[in-house]
């Protein structure tokens, strides 16, 4: 008996709520005194187990390969040449444009593009804006040919050589076909 008496006296008794916490009820029930915690003794001395956090399977994230720092290409005279007349021929509106690769090919150049502007002012605008594109890159010898009648406007920047023609010309002469070695008939 001393020792039942020893362990009631080291527990602690459970707080008590605030009068007129849990509503009035029968008397009786569970929860219906002001005073009731809802506790029964039976209640006190059994405890619950911990509910186990269940551990969903996860699925496998996939982890980004961190990105792999390469060395930034390397771009010769010809390629920036390329790049740079591409841009301009975007920006400016010319239609068609195919370039030719004549690297091994042709010692004439790296690189054949041929393109079509809607009319002759817009050829000879395009042809300027290429020399200025070239000259900003550090070509000094840029020749151009045919701005007068602006039917056939030849740019020749050393390793890449731009043909800007009217479209019923460029369909007469028909160089597309040469250089990708269909030829005519």
């Amino acid at each position: 008996m001393a020792n039942l008496k020893k362990k009631t006296a080291t527990k602690a008794k459970a707080p008590r709520p605030p009068l007129g916490g849990r509503g009035i009820g029968v008397r009786g029930a569970v929860g219906s005194h002001p005073r009731s915690t809802g506790n029964t003794a039976s209640n006190r001395s059994v405890k619950k187990p911990a509910a186990k956090k269940s551990v969903a399977a996860k699925k496998p994230v996939a982890k980004k390969a961190p990105a792999k720092k390469t060395a930034p290409k390397l771009q010769g005279i010809p390629e920036q040449l390329l790049a740079a007349a591409l841009k301009v021929l975007d920006e400016r509106q010319a239609e068609e444009i195919v370039t030719v690769p004549l690297a091994g090919r042709s010692s004439i150049a790296d690189y054949l593009i041929i393109a079509s502007g809607r009319a002759g002012r817009q050829i000879v605008a395009i042809a300027d804006h290429l020399r200025e594109a070239f000259f900003k890159l550090g070509v000094r010898h840029i020749r151009v040919e045919g701005q007068g009648d602006a039917n056939w406007v030849l740019i020749d920047a050393g390793d890449v050589i731009i043909h800007l023609f009217r479209p019923e010309v460029r369909r007469y002469y028909d160089l597309d076909a040469m250089w990708k070695g269909k030829g005519r008939g």
